[in-house]
């Protein structure tokens, strides 16, 4: 019928004429509640130091409790702040613990906790710039300036991730589209040979998932032996490429380690630059915790080489220290990133290809998570974070030094905060010593391998650690032999 209004489809009672207050609660209540939670946090922070570094819970007891939270009936948010932060207090690893000395999980900055608090209450959706032009600029401006300081030149540009994996598959992403453009529709199909593409034998293991989820299967991943001392052996790189090709193999891409997990060693930057170049290879640069070196003035030459890259990862959750899942890719080559990443989607609200995220990267949905460094780097400076590196450097030789007082053997000449160390002779075997450690609760350490041999490894990653706190490790180690 002409003119006639369309019914109403839904009931008034139907329609709540206020919030959910338990999800969104009024103004007074959540301010209430946000000083609550600190109160929890800060009082925690201050016991953190005094507690065990490893859990202390009940597992059978915590998993009865947590059966009891069924979701039939709501809970006062108080008792469950409360509850949480206990259990995070006695059930994890307390990686921001001063004596937890394993691996790069960091203590957090508190200007990267803060950014986590604001970009959580913001929400902004970082795949397009028309949607959240500060936060898309705000990251891009933090990309090229820690691409600038490690050599890139002001055209710097990448992109945050969700960590090092991510970064290092967006560099073979790269590699593949460099070698035959082809891959981005056909895949590993478009190589009439196998690619391939060469680490160290100590380069993180990530290599072989990332092989496998770029299709190409984890024997593309070709592991190069060292040269005695941890680092890549640049002439058994050479020779293996030689061979591959000989037999049919396509290699790709040669990525070298800025910090090796196990004993923080760097491989020959500048060499494997020149053989990448010698056979027209995208050349990759894994610096997701030693990256943090480009901070120093007085360290950046231990990382010679790095501009000469076509890529570099860099963890800012690792060295730099803000809070987990953020990850760098940073390359000097502007359109490699949108001949990977380039898609058509007319539901965005816009394309602009180099700008907009989700056109550049991995992710579509992202979080804001460069907020972290920005704010870091921002408060502290690159002096601050110069002081931050050179402290943890001088804190790994002064538990270098106490071990050798009394016998040890420190086997990694590491010019960064990772020492490996074997005990002396007729003590129990690292592990032993470790797993004693731990169970005490005094101190975090891990046992890893180092050339053919089992070590222990601590890595100095707290910015609040102290010489006390080295001291209370030795006596834990020299406790657990």
């Amino acid at each position: 019928m002409s003119g006639a209004k369309a019914p109403v489809s839904l009931q008034a009672a139907e329609l709540s004429s206020t919030p959910e207050t338990t999800l969104f609660p009024v103004r007074p209540e959540r301010q209430r509640l946000e000083s609550f939670l600190a109160d929890l946090l800060a009082e925690r922070c201050n016991r953190l130091g005094h507690g065990s570094v490893t859990p202390t819970f009940d597992l059978g007891a915590f998993r009865s409790e947590l059966a009891r939270f069924d979701f039939s009936k709501p809970q006062p948010l108080e008792e469950l702040l409360s509850w949480t932060v206990a259990q995070m207090a006695h059930g994890i690893v307390q990686t921001t613990h001063p004596r937890y000395f394993g691996l790069f999980n960091p203590a957090p900055t508190f200007p990267a906790e803060c950014a986590d608090r604001i970009a959580g209450a913001f929400n902004p959706q970082l795949a397009s710039w028309k949607t959240s032009p500060a936060a898309v600029e705000i990251e891009s401006h933090v990309i090229r300036a820690v691409g600038y300081r490690v050599g890139f030149g002001p055209k710097a540009t990448g992109h945050f991730t969700t960590g090092g994996a991510e970064a290092n598959f967006t560099a073979l992403l790269c590699a593949l589209m460099r070698a035959n453009t082809e891959y981005s529709t056909i895949g590993a199909r478009a190589f009439p040979f196998p690619p391939l593409f060469y680490v160290s034998n100590e380069s993180h293991l990530a290599w072989l998932k990332i092989a496998h989820q770029a299709g190409i299967g984890r024997h593309a991943v070709r592991f190069v032996g060292t040269d005695g001392t941890g680092r890549m052996d640049a002439t058994a790189l050479d020779h293996s490429i030689r061979s591959d090709i000989a037999a049919g193999g396509v290699p790709i891409m040669i990525v070298a380690t800025a910090g090796t997990t196990n004993a923080g060693m760097i491989d020959p930057l500048r060499e494997c630059a020149t053989i990448s170049r010698q056979h027209g290879l995208w050349y990759h640069v894994d610096a997701a915790w030693g990256g943090a070196l480009i901070a120093s003035d007085r360290r950046r030459d231990g990382l010679v080489g790095l501009e000469l890259a076509d890529s570099a990862t860099i963890d800012a959750h690792k060295w730099f220290a803000t809070t987990m899942g953020c990850g760098m890719f940073i390359t000097p080559h502007n359109s490699a990133l949108s001949s990977v990443f380039h898609v058509c989607a007319d539901f965005m609200p816009s394309s602009i290809e180099g700008v907009d995220p989700y056109l550049t990267s991995l992710q579509w949905s992202r979080r804001l998570t460069g907020l972290r460094l920005f704010l870091a780097l921002a408060a502290a400076g690159w002096k601050g974070y110069e002081a931050h590196v050179e402290r943890a450097i001088s804190l790994a030789r002064l538990l270098r030094n106490s071990l050798i007082a009394k016998e040890w053997s420190v086997l990694n000449a590491s010019s960064m905060a990772v020492v490996c160390a074997a005990p002396p002779p007729n003590s129990a075997p690292p592990r032993t010593i470790v797993e004693r450690v731990l169970m005490s609760g005094r101190a975090w350490a891990s046992v890893a391998n180092f050339e053919g041999r089992e070590v222990i490894r601590a890595c100095i990653t707290n910015g609040t650690s102290t010489p006390g706190d080295i001291a209370e490790l030795v006596k834990a180690l020299e406790a657990a032999r």
